[in-house]
């Protein structure tokens, strides 16, 4: 590429104009692939580049903005986007009813804070509801003091504006619903093994439980919730969605809604049996709060998906919130493993979780980072599906500048 390195800059001045002052590399590199850069180059260039756009961000927007005026013609004119984007279907006087739901298996971290971000300064531009969400009906992955910290983080880091909900103290607005969808006859109760039902997924053949009756399906939903000798026990039965055995991704084949699990819960106690799987509760949930518009990790792209068979076989088809989804952010040289954080804080490798060294909230916050240093990072983003990796070092530096101002 001719002038390469003058383009570099360029495109760097240009995007920390448009961003406060702070250039992101990823949006630098993307503007240098429509001026020919090639993505197996970028692993030769990428130091030249963090380099320059390191450079660029020690300036005072002053002095960028007189290297732009000099170096403006090496920028070829593309429509760029300054702020958050517009988001489709606003109800102007109702604003939006936006959501992040983060499970209780340890406290936030930077990933949480840049993702939950987006949602929150939506609901900020247009008014309307933010839901803090916490996702706790798998017993088994929840580590008890989160719950605590979660709360505490999102009240600092989300101005004090988001209502907390616990997904635990739901549980009978879940029953609900799945007794709705079996008297819809969307959902049945599988007591197949589970080796039996894998073999009607591979065979695209209903199982023998799908022809059963409502009544027979809400008998069987009944002894999944009884506590007593005469309740199914752990893996005797699932209630599971009726989609299609033969979809073409097995896993939509009449996928799980709910089952029994005796892990003792550290809110609940043994006050439930049966507990709703993800893709159901987030459903009902997103029903219940009246979602308008949701932001979510690509990753997810199945299982919003799914939320929307649901919405479909609750006749609420319409009613389904507008979705966009994200790329996936790599942290180099960063454990955001809070299984992993917490063993090392365990094993007293960090004095806890707002250790400096770590990149959680906690940590962040004590070290003196404002709220709004995320949210303009995550603003400087926005919703792209593009992956992004960042090094340590590329995103401190980063993020201290857009915490300086």
């Amino acid at each position: 590429m001719k002038n390469f390195e003058k383009k570099i800059k360029a495109y760097a001045l240009k995007n920390a104009l448009s961003h406060k002052g702070t250039a992101l590399q990823s949006s630098v590199i993307s503007a240098l692939f429509h001026e020919g850069l090639k993505r197996q180059e970028i692993k030769k260039y990428s130091k030249k580049i963090l380099e320059i756009i390191a450079d660029v961000n020690s300036l005072s927007i002053e002095q960028q903005e007189r290297e732009f005026e000099r170096l403006k013609s090496f920028v070829s004119e593309r429509k760029g986007r300054e702020g958050l984007e517009e988001l489709p279907n606003v109800n102007k006087k109702k604003g939006v009813v936006m959501r992040f739901a983060p499970s209780p298996s340890g406290p936030l971290h930077i990933g949480h804070a840049l993702t939950a971000s987006i949602s929150f300064l939506y609901v900020r531009k247009y008014a309307g509801k933010f839901y803090i969400r916490i996702e706790d009906t798998n017993p088994k992955n929840i580590y008890f003091p989160a719950y605590k910290m979660i709360e505490k983080e999102s009240k600092w880091l989300f101005d004090n504006s988001a209502e907390i909900i616990i997904q635990s103290y739901r549980m009978e607005i879940y029953y609900k619903y799945a007794e709705k969808l079996i008297k819809k006859k969307a959902a049945y109760v599988c007591t197949c093994s589970q080796e039996k039902f894998k073999e009607a997924v591979r065979a695209k053949k209903n199982c023998p439980c799908r022809r059963l009756s409502v009544l027979e399906n809400l008998k069987r939903w009944k002894k999944m919730l009884d506590k007593s000798e005469k309740g199914f026990k752990e893996e005797e039965a699932i209630l599971r969605f009726k989609s299609s055995m033969k979809h073409k991704n097995p896993a939509f084949r009449d996928f799980p809604l709910a089952r029994i699990n005796l892990t003792k819960h550290p809110l609940q106690g043994d006050k439930y049996r049966v507990w709703p799987l993800m893709n159901f509760a987030v459903a009902v949930d997103d029903i219940e709060q009246g979602m308008t518009h949701i932001i979510r990790a690509k990753e997810h792209r199945d299982n919003a998906k799914k939320q929307e068979m649901i919405y479909k076989a609750l006749g609420l088809k319409n009613k389904f919130p507008w979705t966009a989804f994200l790329g996936r952010i790599h942290f180099k040289d960063m454990e955001l493993s809070t299984s992993k954080i917490k063993k090392a804080i365990e094993e007293k490798k960090y004095s806890g979780w707002d250790d400096k060294r770590l990149p959680t909230i906690a940590s962040l916050k004590r070290q003196g980072y404002k709220p709004e240093a995320f949210w303009r990072f995550a603003e400087s983003i926005g919703i792209s599906e593009r992956d992004k990796t960042f090094e340590k070092k590329e995103f401190f530096t980063l993020l201290n500048n857009f915490n300086k101002r």
